[in-house]
């Protein structure tokens, strides 16, 4: 049934927004015409005029959108060495030496976490392990990248220890990810079908590359999974102008449409290179780094403004943050701040007096809790902030980070609801929202009439899932504008 064209979704429960406007739980049918839906009765009080796709009961949710992906980067993954289980430098450094070189002829790992291991990345360790072959160990934040010695001459850089970081990490990953198009297309379709399978009917994607030419083509040789907003960074930011790129607009295809400029202005946590207000642990001069001055900042916010273009700001730190504030307060731009997750109390009403988005991750608050015990334990601000932003009146929405966290919307719903994915109690439980707050940040539509016929069916209520049930929801079958995209 995969592509097949659906004009009626016979006896389904509503559980996610749409529920509103129902008086019960019965089933009903969603007719579907021209990929919306068109009505919503009692089953059985229409007359389908076309394919059927019966639902036998399930409970339906709007189509979840990955609001922050690295596309190339998440879909080449299934092709690099796994690191995160590593513990040591020593492990990680060994998990290369019999790893199978790709077709370019380097070895690539990714994954691995590095600010809590007893030893650290050397040149050295990584040179015995690995040889002669270029080989390259990105971490899971992006934010550095560990080489060898034929690594750092193949690509023209030096370093003491072997690892690169922030812009200079960036631009290792730019080239790994810079593949021969038709093998990152035929990675791409693939990952494209998997997201499918977890609901997944839109994504945000942050790829560091031109992918105003990239989505065509891929939606032109089949890609039709889901809906894509493709981003610009600053390097293509006059080339993206002169091509008449405006934000919301569609390009190339009802699937596609332009998103915001992206930029990064701080490092990460696990690099220890977040922007914030207090210094790192044992480092008093390391507060963090903004990599994009502030008065810069401003100046590259109302140039999009006047381009037309929305902004997606990276800011992690609390500094980072207010200076990200700062430059949208006097811009005037529109857009989101991606990840915001160390904020001040006072910053939280700029966010909702200021229209700014938080594209947040909640995954990353369970992935990185025993970062923020040892690494930002003397932070004052928020660290993580969910419910606290809400309160604020602040539209949250919600991403993986792709291939940072898995890229799974139930997962960082249930990370948001349950705020544990381990024995241990919820971290920081006042952040929690509830299931249905959740779900509004990981949808762009409602089950109601006129609105886009983005479905996904769940073989069991996700108003009455927890813990791993709720993370492991059963996608019985996606919809894309009504054509069926996943079957199980």
């Amino acid at each position: 049934m995969i592509g097949t064209d659906v004009s009626m979704v016979k006896g389904v429960r509503i559980a996610g927004p749409g529920r509103e406007f129902l008086i019960d739980d019965e089933p009903v049918d969603i007719v579907i015409d021209g990929g919306a839906i068109a009505d919503i009765a009692p089953t059985g009080a229409l007359r389908p005029t076309g394919e059927v796709l019966d639902a036998g009961g399930a409970w339906v949710v709007p189509g979840l959108w990955d609001n922050h992906v690295h596309t190339v980067q998440w879909a080449l993954a299934a092709e690099r060495v796994p690191l995160l289980a590593a513990g040591s430098a020593a492990e990680a450094a060994r998990l290369m030496t019999d790893a199978e070189p790709l077709p370019d002829g380097r070895r690539v790992g990714a994954g691995f976490r590095d600010a809590l291991w007893s030893d650290q990345p050397s040149l050295a360790l990584l040179d015995d392990a690995t040889g002669e072959v270029p080989t390259y160990l990105i971490n899971a934040d992006v934010h550095s990248t560990w080489l060898n010695s034929a690594a750092l001459r193949r690509e023209g850089f030096s370093a003491p220890d072997g690892v690169l970081r922030e812009e200079d990490a960036f631009e290792i990953s730019r080239r790994l990810n810079a593949v021969d198009p038709a093998r990152a297309d035929d990675a791409v379709l693939r990952a494209g079908e998997r997201a499918a399978s977890r609901g997944v009917t839109g994504l945000v994607d942050f790829d560091m590359a031109w992918n105003a030419d990239a989505w065509p083509r891929r939606v032109a040789a089949g890609f039709a999974a889901h809906r894509v907003e493709f981003s610009v960074y600053p390097f293509d930011f006059e080339r993206a102008v002169e091509s008449g790129l405006r934000t919301g607009e569609s390009h190339g295809s009802p699937l596609i449409r332009v998103g915001a400029l992206k930029i990064i202005t701080d490092g990460s946590l696990g690099t220890r290179t977040a922007a914030c207000s207090h210094h790192y642990p044992g480092d008093p001069a390391n507060f963090g780094v903004l990599t994009v001055p502030p008065e810069e900042l401003t100046d590259l916010l109302v140039a999009a403004t006047g381009a037309g273009l929305a902004v997606a700001v990276h800011a992690i730190g609390d500094r980072a943050v207010t200076a990200a504030l700062d430059a949208f307060t006097v811009s005037g731009a529109v857009g989101t701040i991606e990840h915001a997750q160390l904020v001040r109390h006072a910053d939280l009403s700029r966010f909702a007096r200021l229209g700014v988005v938080a594209s947040v991750q909640p995954q990353h608050a369970l992935d990185d809790r025993d970062l923020v015990e040892t690494h930002w334990a003397g932070q004052t601000s928020i660290g993580y902030p969910l419910a606290a932003l809400r309160r604020a009146g602040v539209q949250l929405r919600f991403g993986s980070d792709a291939p940072v966290a898995e890229l799974d919307p139930w997962q960082g719903i249930g990370a948001a609801v349950d705020r544990t994915d381990d024995a241990r109690e919820p971290w920081h439980p006042e952040e929690r929202l509830t299931i249905d707050e959740a779900l509004e940040a990981s949808v762009r539509s409602s089950v109601r009439p006129g609105e886009p016929a983005d479905l996904v069916l769940c073989g069991e209520d996700p108003r009455a899932a927890h813990g791993d049930g709720l993370r492991r929801m059963p996608v019985e079958a996606t919809l894309l504008a009504g054509r069926v995209t996943h079957r199980s």
